[in-house]
């Protein structure tokens, strides 16, 4: 195998489910290790590097949101969560444990394939904005957000924020070009008390677009993508 191929490590008790994941994952040109449990994960994560974990939920012993949320608390590694449960509060907690996302079974492989390349093209712009943010700022298009003093400017203008706004666009700047839906924009933006059907995300992200928009009503940098979420597009392109 080339080693320059993402390696995907797939947690799955289901043995026909490793089966179908690894062979067309495989074949679809990522490098797979499959493995049945926690345990079996734990000693393939203490000898090789993965650029992606695919857990399922329900595992025997520890299970996928348990494995998750100690994966979360010690790396950096994207987390794909499968499960046979698909309630939006089982999903919901799947993001809350650190999941990058949640795919509930059976599903179609192709959709998982579409979201393990979103899942990796995100980890590659968030690499990237790691490097401006040691230099304690994040640039976004024409703007420059300095993380330290939490100052926003706009073609060298000040653009006055509040820490809700500052929070907010910052989650933003850290996942460029990437669906966001409602639900992980509240689990990403700190502090930020949700409730089930809580829609004050509408509402900070309408009155952050009157911020940073050359027309709110139009907007060209926070893309509304009609009942999924937001997109943002650092320099106001079409995606």
């Amino acid at each position: 195998m080339n080693d320059s191929f993402p390696k995907i490590l797939v947690v799955d008790d289901d043995p026909g489910m490793r089966e179908l994941l690894d062979e067309y994952l495989s074949g679809q040109g990522f490098q797979v290790t499959s493995v049945p449990d926690g345990p079996a994960m734990r000693n393939c994560l203490a000898e090789n590097e993965f650029d992606l974990a695919i857990l399922d939920v329900m595992l025997p012993g520890e299970d996928g949101l348990s494995l998750a949320r100690r994966l979360r608390s010690t790396t950096r590694l994207p987390i794909i969560m499968l499960s046979a449960r698909g309630e939006d509060v089982d999903r919901i907690i799947g993001l809350e444990v650190g999941a990058d996302d949640y795919l509930a079974k059976p599903f179609n492989p192709r959709e998982l394939l579409a979201r393990v390349r979103a899942v990796l093209r995100r980890g590659s712009e968030d690499e990237k904005s790691d490097v401006a943010q040691t230099a304690g700022y994040l640039a976004i298009g024409p703007m420059r957000l300095n993380l330290r003093s939490r100052r926003l400017t706009l073609n060298g203008a000040d653009v006055p924020l509040t820490s809700g706004d500052f929070e907010l666009l910052k989650v933003f700047a850290a996942h460029p070009n990437h669906l966001l839906s409602r639900d992980q924009l509240m689990d990403l933006v700190r502090g930020h008390d949700r409730h089930p059907f809580d829609r004050s995300i509408d509402v900070r992200v309408t009155r952050l677009r009157r911020k940073i928009e050359p027309d709110p009503a139009n907007p060209i940098y926070i893309r509304t993508i009609w009942g999924r979420g937001y997109l943002f597009s650092p320099d106001g392109s079409e995606i």
